[in-house]
């Protein structure tokens, strides 16, 4: 039995199948996703029906699952003159949100969907966790999208509102814990000052970040394994 963490997989179906074949997941393992199945990335819907194949992964949501479940709903329905007469403005700011964050291989692949498997993929989608707590050999780790925003450390996770896990990055120069390890995905390691490894898992003050940028030039999907802190890496983009 092992644990393994993946995170922004963002529609890269051949590098996620590439990092499955490289940690040859067992059925007694267990993959946890960090949230952001969708969107960029050519293959966003077959990515997360693949993850509805398998019941040992557990996905916690990330941003880019939170527009798309604003949205989704809307965009089963037919286009008519009513249809769009109801589109009121919070709604049309929400697919323009999420235009703007790459949406559009999202939206191909779902509209050739039949109506009973869309259906099935926004039910899914609204299942994801909002955060995980687990213990793994000697550590102690909370899992979670994008970081915990208002961080305190006297703060419960219930606490901390959708907005501060899933948008809010974290601040990888503050310890949030001297005891947890806080994994997360959301920045691309690419972009986190100083990194020495950018592209790479990133490690410091208790944070893992494992976002490295696999929609991105240069960038490639990680997976980390809790119980031996192995990296695994698919090709780079």
């Amino acid at each position: 039995m092992a644990t393994y963490v993946i995170a922004d997989i963002h529609g890269e179906y051949d590098k996620f199948m590439e990092l499955l074949d490289q940690i040859r997941l067992k059925q007694s393992d267990t993959l946890y996703i960090l949230g952001d199945v969708l969107d960029r990335g050519p293959h966003p819907i077959r990515t997360l029906r693949k993850l509805m194949e398998m019941p040992n992964a557990i996905c916690i949501v990330g941003n880019h699952e939170l527009m798309a479940l604003e949205c989704l709903e809307f965009l089963r329905r037919e286009i008519t003159e009513a249809s769009i007469a109801e589109l009121d403005a919070k709604m049309l700011d929400n697919l323009m949100t999420w235009q703007y964050n790459g949406s559009k291989t999202t939206i191909d692949e779902f509209r050739r969907l039949n109506p009973d498997v869309q259906q099935e993929v926004i039910d899914y989608i609204r299942e994801f966790q909002l955060y995980e707590e687990l213990t793994v050999g000697e550590n102690d780790y909370i899992l979670v999208h994008a970081g915990l925003g208002n961080f305190a450390p006297e703060k419960d996770m219930d606490a901390y509102s959708l907005h501060e896990l899933v948008w809010e990055r974290a601040d990888y120069e503050k310890t949030y814990f001297e005891d947890i390890y806080v994994v997360t995905g959301h920045t691309p390691t690419q972009t986190i000052e100083g990194n020495p490894r950018p592209g790479f898992i990133y490690r410091k003050n208790h944070h893992i970040g494992i976002d490295c940028g696999a929609c991105f030039p240069g960038g490639r999907l990680a997976a980390i394994c809790l119980d031996t802190g192995e990296e695994f890496y698919s090709h780079g983009k």
